[in-house]
């Protein structure tokens, strides 16, 4: 199983972060050993003095595929959930400035919270899902799925293109704008149309 993120698929995140608009979807992977276990709690790592949440929308892959049709990409999964992929920031600068590659700073253990997964068919159109996070009982981020630059049928046709997807591979489809800094004893929430999907405490 792996997990394929999906980098600047939000333009008022790319101006946030002072990007630049790619054309064609920024592509990283993060390990299974990145993946938060039930009920744990995300410990800040003694390497970074800047971990940032980065509230997503995700898929889970249902059968193999490769190089498939974005016409097609809606039979390749059936559920989607909320997560958070946990950017050392300091970490990142440092190695964009050297032009370096980002694994350091986001596919270290315990990098990625993976909610609990719900039907797609739940939702009239999935590509105009609102999503949120809260901190400490406080908004900090929302999202809708409309206005991601490359949807998530069109991340799946091109991320099938470079690997093979196979059951049970995760895809973080981008944040939105509000990325910042979490620290010690902070309480993370969730949730996609009003339904609760993680909470996490910070540690």
């Amino acid at each position: 199983m792996k997990i394929i993120c999906v980098g600047r698929n939000y333009l008022s995140h790319i101006k946030e972060l002072n990007n630049k608009k790619n054309n064609s979807p920024v592509i990283f992977l993060k390990p299974e050993t990145s993946i938060i276990q039930k009920n744990q709690p995300f410990f800040i790592p003694d390497f970074s003095n800047e971990i940032h949440h980065e509230v997503e929308l995700i898929v889970k892959i249902n059968k193999l595929g490769k190089s498939i049709s974005p016409k097609f990409s809606h039979k390749y999964y059936d559920e989607i959930s909320l997560g958070i992929d946990f950017t050392a920031r300091d970490l990142q600068n440092n190695l964009k400035l050297n032009s370096l590659p980002w694994e350091k700073c986001k596919s270290f253990d315990g990098s990625a919270l993976i909610g609990k997964w719900v039907n797609k068919d739940n939702f009239n159109d999935i590509n105009d899902i609102n999503f949120q996070l809260t901190k400490n009982d406080k908004i900090i981020q929302k999202g809708n799925s409309s206005d991601m630059i490359w949807n998530i049928d069109e991340l799946i046709s091109e991320i099938s293109r470079f690997f093979t997807l196979k059951i049970g591979d995760i895809i973080f489809t981008g944040t939105p704008k509000g990325v910042g800094k979490v620290n010690i004893d902070d309480f993370l929430l969730g949730s996609i149309e009003g339904e609760q999907l993680f909470s996490i405490k910070i540690k």
